[in-house]
């Protein structure tokens, strides 16, 4: 049953059956594929459709700050910034009060095209998760929160001061 699904025989416990961590990486790999694939249409990039997301979340964002909600170097912020703004979907604006500094906007056009990302991407997680009860999206949801929060902990207790 585990090789239908992709994963090779001795990843997991004696029995066989994938670890609980291989099998939560196969369906992130899965999602992060299908994330890729339903930017296409959109000539984005998963990194430019996450920093899309995280401009139109509010009025303007710093470069810096972009780089580290993404957390990529911050030339690789300049990088997806600089594609979707010749896109149309952001403009970079000077920051009054500091003139080395600059923010990012979402244009009106990014803020369509985030839209239409959001819209396909619900309706794309809508038939991944079809299947599952209502019970179960629930659990699986409080379960993914939980390692979530669990992950931030272990990597602030990772993190030297």
């Amino acid at each position: 049953m585990y090789s239908a699904r992709g994963l090779g025989p001795g990843r997991g416990d004696q029995s066989g059956e994938p670890a609980l961590a291989d099998l939560v990486l196969a369906v992130s790999r899965r999602l992060r594929r299908r994330w890729a694939d339903g930017l296409a249409p959109w000539g984005l990039s998963p990194h430019q459709g996450r920093a899309l997301r995280a401009v139109s979340h509010g009025d303007r964002l710093r470069l810096g700050d972009l780089a580290a909600e993404l957390r990529i170097a911050p030339r690789s912020a300049t990088e997806v910034v600089d594609a979707l703004a010749e896109l149309g979907l952001v403009v970079r604006v000077p920051d009054p009060s500091d003139r080395r500094a600059t923010y990012v906007e979402v244009t009106e056009a990014g803020r369509r095209t985030d839209a239409e990302i959001i819209a396909t991407r619900n309706a794309d997680a809508e038939t991944l998760f079809a299947h599952l009860s209502d019970a179960d999206r629930t659990a699986l949801e409080r379960i993914l929160h939980d390692l979530i929060d669990r992950a931030d902990l272990v990597d602030a207790a990772d993190t030297p001061r």
